[in-house]
């Protein structure tokens, strides 16, 4: 090839490469049909489970929510605090959270963390956890129910039988010696049946039978097929690492075999099982005392929302008279109805309406927020209207009775005890394993032998008819087994660092419980502080509502005589709308502040008349209970001494106003709040004041109450901030029990 000839196909390839591009190509199969339908361009794609649950009628059968332009088509519904806490209670399976509309400037550090932990809290979770069975069935549910650790104690019925055929050559040959068969044929089986009990000292029983068939064509054999049979029974008690009832109830049986082939202790017994129900109770209960405190916050800012609406009512009714008054003497060319006055006064109007309409909304959203921690549909064609009246009582609680209440019924520091005890017991566990592994054991046998294994001759010798059982029930054949078998590891370092891993999570405990104490402490601090403030802040509100609405009379008449301008009218209008919504608003911060005591002492459960009981269980497992409750009763009582383990419940909770536990688990009483009604400012003049008129917008009016004057303002006795008073019927909710 020429010179240029290479060179033109040189450029020629190129060319070609260069318009291709660099791309890989797929290759080529013969038996390539063209039929993809099987392949798929992408390896995950988002799928919609195949699942279907009914819904909530709360949720299939919601109606549209209340509005500004269809804020007519509803019925009003008159609702106790009472009956909304036994609502709740009903549909509360899940504990549902408002979050966030009370800012508290308490600590939240630690509390906050320790209790509720989860997302979600609801009725099922200590049933969860007492049934589980080691298995993880989300963060909260790992771990043994206390039946689950119990169970690792049953007796085990373990039987095998296995039948087996040989045919094979043997390497074998003498001559004149027949011992083997050089062509070795043999039919075997066994069967093997026992029990076997853990006991709660970590020792172990067992009593079984092994039976085994041997038929082969060995000469040197009296008979071709010989049964034999045996009986034994063996123990196994540890005398040192893993003995005692004490250890075994708290690290299960056979925890000490697991430590030597697992780096983390296995420590799951009955106690720690134990424990982890009761954390699991303590979560619920907090959940519940979490959903009561949603219930009286959104109950009563639902009622603030209603006289809020009221007072911005009011200011512009007033302001619709102003301008009405006031466009009539423009419209007239009279003195005071100048087109500047005219226009502010109609100004003042529309800013009051536009405040009434973001109050109508402000309203129904409040109701929807009761409706949702009530487990009601978003909207039913009813409105919600609150028909308890806040107190003005003047509520003084003794620090020294809520202190110490506080620091013995809260849940948080109560779990935290729990988790204390749980480490102090398995530090003891720990500490176990410095101990030197010694384990006694025994067997103890009879054996018998025969051509049969059922027979007529109970003599030895595999004669003809020899029975196996025959043989072994005469007793000529016994043997048994003593022994010590001891491990010691030279230095202890795996031990030690485990009985060092335990202090320091006891140590760890012990400071979170001191700094959790010291959080609840200002926690209650800042709640009794809030009661203080909000009485004194609602009795200055409710001097300067009185007060404003003087103003109003006595600037509206300086006006009608044309002292004053309209101005100062307008002014004094909206300085009452505020004063009346000031005054609302402190009222019911003063009831919220109420709670927020109850709820940092733990007593808030008690306040709404809840109390807390485990649902029912199925009928027969009240019927096995007490089957087991009588096998037990007769059978025989088993001392173990000093290794039993030592006290480490203190007994039930008390449910009960105002109860504390003392040292001893004993309920301590505390102290009775204080009351006093509201007073006025001394020397302050009186004035009689006129309330909004009953039933603000017409709309959505509030029930009818009492107007507070200045001349007689309402005096509450202690019974109307008793607890018989506000909740004269216990609420109880229960969790399923574990036999569901």
């Amino acid at each position: 090839m020429t010179r240029q000839a290479r060179a033109c196909w040189s450029i020629l390839l190129c060319g070609s490469i260069l318009s291709t591009g660099c791309q890989p190509t797929q290759p080529f199969y013969f038996m390539e049909d063209g039929d993809l339908s099987h392949y798929m361009d992408v390896a995950t794609q988002i799928e919609y489970p195949d699942v279907e649950e009914p819904s909530l009628e709360e949720v299939t059968g919601a109606q549209a929510p209340l509005t500004l332009k269809n804020a007519e088509n509803y019925q009003l519904w008159d609702l106790s605090l009472e009956e909304a806490t036994r609502i709740t209670l009903c549909n509360s399976q899940v504990m549902r959270q408002l979050g966030g509309l009370v800012q508290s400037a308490a600590p939240e550090s630690i509390s906050r963390t320790l209790v509720n932990s989860v997302s979600t809290v609801t009725t099922y979770d200590p049933a969860l956890v007492e049934s589980a069975t080691g298995t993880s069935f989300g963060s909260q549910f790992s771990g043994t129910g206390v039946e689950a650790a119990l169970s690792e104690f049953d007796a085990q019925l373990d039987s095998a039988i296995t039948w087996q055929k040989n045919d094979r050559q043997q390497n074998f040959f003498l001559p004149g010696v027949d011992f083997l068969a050089r062509n070795f044929q043999q039919d075997t089986g066994q069967g093997n049946l026992g029990v076997s009990k853990l006991t709660a000292t970590g020792g172990q029983f067992a009593f079984r039978n092994i039976t085994a068939y041997d038929q082969n064509n060995n000469p040197n054999r009296a008979q071709p097929s010989d049964w034999t049979t045996q009986f034994e029974t063996f123990f196994s008690q540890p005398l040192f690492q893993g003995a005692g009832a004490q250890y075994n109830r708290i690290a299960g049986p056979l925890s000490f075999e697991q430590y030597a082939t697992n780096s983390s202790t296995p420590f799951n017994g009955v106690v720690l099982a134990r424990i982890r129900a009761d954390q699991s109770l303590a979560d619920f209960e907090g959940g519940v005392r979490n959903v009561m405190r949603d219930v009286e916050q959104a109950y009563w800012n639902l009622y603030f929302a209603y006289r809020d609406l009221d007072a911005r009512k009011l200011g512009r009714d007033s302001a619709l008279e102003t301008w009405k008054k006031v466009a009539a003497l423009y419209r007239e060319g009279a003195r005071g109805g100048s087109a500047d006055r005219e226009a502010q006064s109609r100004a003042q109007y529309y800013q009051f309406k536009a405040q009434v309409e973001q109050g109508l909304t402000e309203l129904f959203r409040a109701e929807t927020r009761l409706r949702y921690v009530m487990g009601l549909s978003v909207s039913d064609g009813r409105l919600i209207r609150p028909m308890d009246e806040p107190t003005t009582a003047l509520v003084g609680f003794d620090w020294t009775a809520i202190h110490a209440e506080a620091m013995s019924r809260r849940v948080e520091v109560r779990k935290q005890k729990w988790e204390i005890k749980r480490r102090e017991l398995e530090l003891i566990a720990a500490r176990n394993f410095l101990l030197p592994r010694v384990d006694a054991f025994g067997t103890y046998r009879w054996r018998g032998a025969g051509d049969e294994l059922f027979g007529d001759n109970a003599n030895p010798g595999f004669g003809p008819d020899s029975g196996a059982f025959d043989v072994l029930t005469t007793g000529n054949y016994q043997e048994w087994e003593l022994g010590l078998r001891g491990s010691i590891p030279i230095g202890f370092r795996r031990q030690l660092s485990t009985v060092r891993h335990h202090q320091l999570a006891l140590a760890r405990e012990r400071a979170l419980l001191q700094d959790l104490e010291l959080e609840v402490s200002h926690q209650l601090a800042n709640s009794v502080r809030d009661v203080d403030l909000n009485h004194g802040l609602m009795e200055t509100n409710f001097n300067r509502r009185a007060a404003a609405q003087r103003e109003v009379e006595a600037v509206q008449a300086q006006y009608e005589q044309d002292r004053v301008t309209l101005d100062l009218l307008l002014d004094a209008q909206r300085r009452r709308a505020d004063a009346e919504t000031a005054y609302y608003r402190s009222l019911i911060d003063y009831n919220l502040a109420i709670v927020d005591v109850h709820y940092r002492k733990e007593s808030l459960l008690d306040y709404d008349g809840v109390y807390l009981a485990e649902g029912p269980w199925p009928g027969k497992a009240y019927f096995d209970a007490l089957r087991a409750a009588r096998k037990r009763d007769a059978g025989l009582y088993l001392d173990y001494g000093y290794t039993r383990p030592n006290v480490f419940s203190r007994g039930p909770v008390p449910q009960g106003v105002n109860t504390c536990v003392s040292p001893d688990g004993s309920p301590v009483p505390t102290e009775a709040p204080m009351m006093e009604g509201p007073v006025m400012d001394e020397g302050a003049p009186v004035y009689e004041q006129q309330m909004p008129a009953e039933g603000g917008m017409e709309m959505v009016p509030m029930p009818a109450t009492s107007s507070p004057t200045s001349q007689t303002p309402p005096q509450p006795t202690p019974a109307d901030f008793s607890q018989a008073a506000r909740h004269e019927a216990v609420q109880q909710v229960s969790y399923p029990a574990t036999g569901e």
